[in-house]
């Protein structure tokens, strides 16, 4: 099994042994941030000596912005600033993990930390009471980079028993689903729900309501999350776009958006008029969406595979081959929301969500 991590294979045991062992009054506090790649989570533990009971009681730290390729070693410092708090399910109570904003030497927002003028647009449009949900997707591989479950040599029957799928020639990887959704949820992570997607080895979570900021701040840490749950199992979690090549699913991010007008009596009208204002915004919305400016995208919106063309922007109800999907029950309510399938799964939440207030409510 040499798709499987070395160190997933220790004494679990023996670890819950020494994770149990009493800590005093101490707490351990993860500090959670994007990299310069804006798309890579780091982490760092420090020790505080009670257990904060806000935000404000967690302080400021640093790290080597040089080794997250967002600093030159010259001048690497680089400030971790605390901005949302969660429990920690691998070290659990009262231990914390905190989703961090990153502030250069002179303290003005990282390049790749969208969340600072993510929030400020977030500020601006309080008044609409604007949710949020994100659906993430992503695939299974082991360490080797090999699909999880994939046959060594040749392929997996074609797509079309895997999604939702049920039984060992249909999922694969379950364990780090179930492991990911209760780690979630004790986390205070608002996970919504889960399912096994169309590509065999790919799943997806879905993270929300959530109204402004605290849908970026959520999906990060379910991510970190994520990614700590294949690192203990031994196997890697992938967000991206297009992993296989070939007649094979891609992966997105689809992202539910409505305002409080969009969920009363009429507000068919307010999600039309929205979608208009997106349909002239595509292609600055689609440099938005994933985190190389487009490129990733461009091999997953291909009009296959239950996308639409990068090219070209369409909606339609109930229709998984458009930009825009309008559900099928928000068409006969005449009220609800909308959901935008252009987002690659390897997006910033916080530049997506950004975008699409700023097309929708401000422009």
């Amino acid at each position: 099994m040499d798709s499987i991590s070395l160190s997933s294979r220790f004494n679990k045991t023996v670890l819950q042994q020494y994770l149990s062992l009493p800590q005093g009054d101490t707490c351990l506090v993860t500090y959670v941030w994007v990299d310069g790649t804006g798309q890579n989570v780091r982490a760092k533990t420090r020790t505080l000596d009670k257990e904060p009971q806000t935000i404000e009681d967690i302080p400021e730290w640093n790290f080597d912005g040089s080794s997250t390729s967002q600093a030159e070693g010259s001048n690497s410092d680089m400030f971790l600033i605390p901005a949302r708090m969660f429990r920690d399910p691998f070290m659990r109570d009262p231990n914390k993990l905190v989703i961090c904003e990153v502030l250069k030497y002179n303290r003005i927002p990282a390049e790749h930390n969208l969340r600072a003028s993510c929030n400020q647009v977030m500020e601006q449009v309080k008044e609409h009471v604007l949710w949020f949900g994100m659906e993430q997707e992503y695939t299974l591989f082991g360490t080797d980079g090999h699909p999880f479950g994939w046959p060594t040599h040749g392929y997996p029957n074609p797509q079309g028993q895997y999604y939702c799928g049920v039984g060992a020639d249909c999922a694969y990887g379950r364990d780090v689903v179930e492991c990911h959704y209760k780690a979630c949820l004790y986390a205070g992570v608002k996970i919504y729900g889960t399912n096994a997607e169309v590509m065999p080895s790919q799943w997806e979570f879905q993270v929300g309501p959530c109204e402004g900021i605290q849908m970026g701040d959520h999906l990060w840490i379910a991510r970190y999350l994520l990614h700590r749950v294949c690192e203990d199992l031994g196997i890697v979690a992938s967000l991206d776009p297009k992993p296989m090549t070939g007649n094979w699913n891609g992966a997105g991010c689809h992202t539910n958006v409505s305002t409080k007008s969009m969920r009363e009596d009429g507000g068919l009208e307010h999600i039309e008029k929205a979608i208009e204002k997106l349909s002239k915004k595509h292609g600055e919305h689609i440099r938005e969406y994933d985190p190389r400016g487009g490129q990733d995208n461009l091999r997953r919106l291909t009009g296959q595979h239950e996308t639409a063309n990068i090219n070209d922007f369409s909606a339609g109800v109930a229709n998984r081959a458009a930009s825009i999907r309008i559900p099928r029950q928000v068409g006969q309510d005449k009220k609800g929301y909308f959901e935008d399938r252009r987002p690659a799964a390897n997006c910033d939440p916080y530049a997506v969500m950004k975008a699409i207030a700023t097309t929708c409510l401000l422009d």
